[in-house]
């Protein structure tokens, strides 16, 4: 008999308060999945049709899944608690063996408690959000992994690499972050060009190019203000590179740079503007006891 009333008066309660845990973490994923269904769907429109997605919907991304993390574990917390309390458990005596418990994870789940740290922070400061263009390296160094945000929660970050692979990051791991889509991004391209040509005409030709591109109607809402030949950047052994500098929208500058490049290398064609020599070759040498080659016999010659 006392076997029957626990189970009435304790397991099925315990049993009803899981069922219901669950049922509410299911409904929790179902309105999280598709309030960010909505938010994507809006945001591929805008990118399809060429406007810049807003901030405050990126961050709503974000932020809903955070939430939908969130109270996904206050829930199964809850829900613990109750049922050991509906159980019989006294939750006094759990105090203890919670203390030693909580001592061993901190020292044994460090990781896990800084990437939630870092992942509070990155929510809180804005560093960036879903659909941010970024770039992760090493602190000083400006190579790394380049990706669009895919993912970020309070643990980690995952991106999506322009070669299709999934990088997933903790969010402890994250030492440098480059974003290349905040507020506004720049393309800067250089155009090698021979020394032997007319640089001022070369320079002229590249200046109409960017002209006519940022009044391109396909263009024209992508660049940001007017594009500039900013002169010589460099001198190099049988050629100079020339800068081309335009301001886009966040994101679009990998686009625009393209764009520039093709336009460019067709109207310098179009010149008879030929490639330039990326080095001179160097002279073989001579064979043990045979003359020496014309090309070492020219770099002796000299008063």
């Amino acid at each position: 008999m006392r076997i029957v009333n626990w189970l009435r008066d304790a397991l099925l309660p315990v049993a009803i308060l899981v069922l219901g845990a669950g049922l509410v973490v299911r409904f929790t994923h179902w309105v999280g999945a598709s309030r960010r269904h909505g938010i994507d769907a809006r945001l591929r429109a805008l990118i399809e049709s060429g406007s810049l997605p807003s901030e405050q919907a990126k961050r709503s991304r974000t932020v809903s899944e955070a939430v939908e993390w969130v109270v996904v574990a206050l829930v199964y917390f809850i829900a613990g608690i109750l049922s050991l309390e509906r159980l019989g458990v006294p939750l006094t005596t759990l105090v203890a063996p919670a203390t030693v418990v909580g001592i061993g994870l901190g020292f044994g789940a460090q990781q896990m408690v800084g990437d939630l740290l870092a992942g509070f922070f990155l929510f809180a400061e804005h560093q960036f959000t879903f659909g941010d263009v970024i770039r992760l390296s090493l602190p000083g160094q400006g190579t790394g992994i380049t990706g669009t945000v895919e993912e970020l929660t309070l643990r980690v970050t995952k991106l999506r690499t322009t070669q299709g692979e999934l990088v997933v990051v903790p969010n402890s791991a994250l030492r440098q972050v480059t974003n290349l889509s905040k507020d506004w991004s720049r393309a800067v391209i250089d155009i090698p060009v021979p020394v032997d040509e007319d640089l001022e005409q070369v320079t002229q030709t590249l200046r109409q190019v960017i002209d006519t591109m940022a009044n391109d109607e396909q263009w024209r809402s992508v660049i940001l203000g007017d594009p500039v030949v900013a002169g010589v950047e460099s001198i190099e052994v049988g050629y100079v590179q020339l800068r081309l500098i335009a301001r886009t929208l966040p994101g679009r500058q990998f686009d625009v740079g393209r764009e520039i490049r093709l336009r460019a290398a067709t109207a310098l064609r179009a010149q008879g503007v030929a490639s330039p020599s990326m080095g001179a070759a160097a002279p073989k040498p001579a064979a043990p006891g045979g003359p020496p080659s014309p090309a070492a016999g020219a770099a002796k010659a000299g008063p």
